[in-house]
């Protein structure tokens, strides 16, 4: 395993996840944060700008058309390809489109062609999660998901942060330019990667791909636990993280302190986490990383307690959100490896659409009632609250299996698959 290290991590398949992640985290922040920036320069009234998020939609409901992406198959380059370059190409243009609009005097077009971006790259991400979970290897999934998921970080940041920067030296048409020609590293993977070889026929109709994958998921052993331990495995950290700044702020920290140490210093800390627990993946398997990463969420999240008992400390609150952010890059890593898994592969977009807009219910309404939680506890009773509510998702993991890759077991298979279907 030492040996073959290098080799995995350099491999076409982990180039290919990082690039596609950073194709699918790039489109997300040029919708919100950037758009908002560029509405308000232009004097866009704020109920109109509030009123923005809902062209997020598509990506809480890319499920109703993942099925689609099962059942059909383009002419060239392959089910999951053809429908990838296809989703990639389109985004190029929307964003460009979204460019050459004018918040001030067609805030509604700007909303269009906002909703056409979001909604052609809530496809690409069906593809690129279906893509990832049939071209990696089973015992490769962790460190993919890892690879896949700081390069979304990595398209994150350029466009947030990169496109401000460069909003201050240029028009934000021109920023949206720049970003739609940022897309074109994932065109390019896209058409020299292999299509993956499942060695599984797609769904014959479209009501099978609609309703198989559902009675697929439901009929195995454990089912209902599984989707459990998605709803609960992160809530105390999502708890966490969704009153952090107000408590920053509220114990005596700056902005440009947070900035930096939590916003900076706290991205890199979140990508080496990434990349640490893709590596930890390979020699413990998913089960075994999603336990030690789980209790090592938690005893981070009750490191904001203990922040909260010595009040300002720019050492400690840099050692917290070094310990925070190392431990919630490898829990996500873990996570996203873990939901991969389970995915039958004949249905992969339908199954992981589903499983990851469920993954996304806690991020709602676990975090609405935190505020009125943290005004009655006070921050170190709200902080180890949070860590008391990462115990059930934990215990969870005693009931849905032992240390083991999924196709050891056949959990991940699918009772559709034939016998001797490849799984990698």
């Amino acid at each position: 395993m030492i040996f073959s290290l290098p080799w995995i991590i350099f491999s076409r398949r982990m180039i290919v996840a990082f690039v596609m992640g950073f194709s699918c985290g790039l489109p997300l922040l040029l919708t919100v944060s950037l758009l908002q920036a560029w509405m308000t320069q232009e004097k866009v009234d704020l109920s109109v700008i509030g009123m923005m998020s809902l062209v997020g939609l598509p990506y809480t409901v890319k499920f109703l058309w993942a099925p689609l992406l099962d059942r059909y198959v383009p002419p060239f380059l392959g089910r999951r390809r053809g429908w990838l370059l296809m989703s990639q190409v389109f985004l190029f243009a929307a964003i460009t489109a979204l460019g050459l609009t004018n918040p001030a005097t067609g805030p509604w077009t700007v909303a269009f062609a906002a909703f056409l971006v979001t909604l052609v790259s809530a496809t690409q991400d069906i593809l690129v999660d279906a893509y990832r979970r049939e071209d990696l290897p089973e015992k490769e999934l962790g460190l993919g998901s890892s690879f896949y998921i700081n390069g979304y970080r990595l398209g994150m940041l350029l466009a947030s942060g990169g496109g401000l920067i460069l909003a201050d030296h240029m028009p934000f048409s021109r920023v949206y330019l720049l970003m739609a020609f940022c897309m074109l590293p994932g065109i390019a993977a896209t058409l020299i990667t292999p299509e993956p070889e499942t060695g599984l026929p797609p769904p014959r109709s479209l009501r099978e791909a609609v309703l198989d994958p559902l009675t697929d998921y439901l009929r195995r052993e454990k089912s209902f636990l599984i989707l459990a331990f998605i709803l609960l495995y992160k809530i105390g950290d999502t708890m966490a993280n969704n009153m952090a700044t107000p408590f920053y702020l509220d114990i005596g920290f700056s902005k440009s302190e947070i900035g930096a140490v939590v916003k900076l210093f706290g991205f890199w800390a979140t990508v080496a986490g990434g990349f640490l627990g893709g590596i930890m993946m390979l020699r413990m398997g998913i089960v075994r990383s999603l336990w030690i990463f789980g209790i090592l969420q938690a005893a981070s999240t009750a490191g904001f307690a203990a922040l909260a008992w010595l009040g300002k400390s720019i050492p400690a609150l840099s050692i917290v959100i070094a310990f925070e952010n190392l431990s919630g890059g490898m829990g996500t890593a873990a996570y996203a490896a873990f939901m991969a898994s389970i995915t039958n592969k004949r249905f992969t977009a339908t199954q992981y659409a589903l499983l990851s807009s469920l993954m996304g219910i806690p991020r709602v309404i676990a975090s609405a009632p935190t505020g009125i939680m943290a005004t009655n506890l006070g921050w170190a009773g709200y902080f180890v609250t949070c860590t008391l509510a990462a115990l059930p998702g934990l215990l969870l993991l005693t009931k849905i299996g032992g240390d083991h890759y999924p196709e050891e077991t056949g959990a991940a298979r699918g009772k559709l698959e034939p016998p001797g279907a490849s799984h990698g």
